[in-house]
């Protein structure tokens, strides 16, 4: 451990951190990056209080920061996780801080990584599932993995960015997200279906991907090459796009092209077809 970090520093670190900061530690490294506005819907009631605790976390060091300049307009600040951080993570799991994995500068090396849109982009959609869940009688986010997550449980056949079961009054569906930020072509989006129904045949499990689009227009396109794939697939999947709450009735199944249903809805939609976790 670094001699900055010593046993009286970390046992006073530990009085200030409260199970909640802990917590949201916990998120960051899973989620990698997570901006203001979604730590705020993850964990608070009150967007004040957030602000105030996360400028506290950045002080303490268990957290750090940074603002990217969008071409129009700000932006929030987009928190990873700090040093410090790692340090408290790492005892908490009982190893050392070079078995937790953390290097500095590759997480901080995502403020520049061209992928920094679409993690913020998937990680909002975990966002605001994890606080509708938080807020609404009836529903819960059951599970929640991350792109890195599903690329070492599945990377073989698929490379999801991210795997969801989520509840609402009694109906359950787990499903795969494909998060489109329209920079590939709609013919590699629809290609990955290939490694679903691989997947399915592998597992004998079958679980809807849901496409999250950039725009009316491109999911509009999407969709018409999905129902020329129709049947070619076993996999089931419905579109969206972005901006949308993903729990509303925004999810266009590519077999339906008449209603959008709500995230819950779909599992009445299609069979249900066992759970994979």
């Amino acid at each position: 451990m670094n001699e900055h970090y010593t046993p009286a520093v970390m046992s006073t670190l530990a009085t200030q951190l409260t199970t909640r900061d802990r917590h949201l530690l916990r998120l960051v490294w899973d989620h990698k990056v997570l901006t203001s506005h979604q730590i705020a819907r993850i964990a608070f009631n009150d967007p004040t209080t957030a602000r105030h605790r996360l400028v506290k976390l950045h002080h303490l060091g268990v957290l750090n920061r940074f603002r990217p300049k969008p071409p129009v307009g700000s932006a929030p600040w987009h928190y990873v996780l700090g040093e410090i951080g790692a340090v408290v993570l790492a005892i908490e799991d009982g190893i050392e801080l070079s078995e937790f994995g953390y290097r500095r500068e590759r997480v901080l090396s995502i403020a520049y990584s061209q992928r920094l849109a679409h993690t913020v982009g998937t990680n909002d959609v975990f966002a605001q599932l994890y606080g509708a869940a938080r807020r609404t009688d009836g529903c819960h986010l059951h599970t929640w993995w991350s792109e890195r997550r599903c690329a070492a449980q599945w990377g073989t056949h698929v490379r999801p960015d991210a795997y969801g079961r989520w509840t609402e009054n009694g109906r359950t569906v787990d499903f795969f997200l494909e998060y489109d930020t329209g920079t590939e072509t709609i013919g590699r989006v629809v290609a990955k279906l290939d490694g679903y129904d691989a997947l399915t045949r592998a597992t004998g499990i079958t679980t809807p991907v849901l496409f999250l689009t950039s725009s009316r227009r491109r999911e509009s396109t999407l969709q018409d090459r999905l129902q020329l794939r129709a049947a070619q697939t076993a996999v089931p999947c419905a579109t969206a796009v972005t901006g949308a709450d993903p729990q509303d009735a925004v999810w266009l199944p590519y077999d339906r092209r008449n209603q959008r249903l709500r995230l819950g809805e779909l599992t009445a939609h299609w069979p249900p077809s066992g759970a994979r976790c």
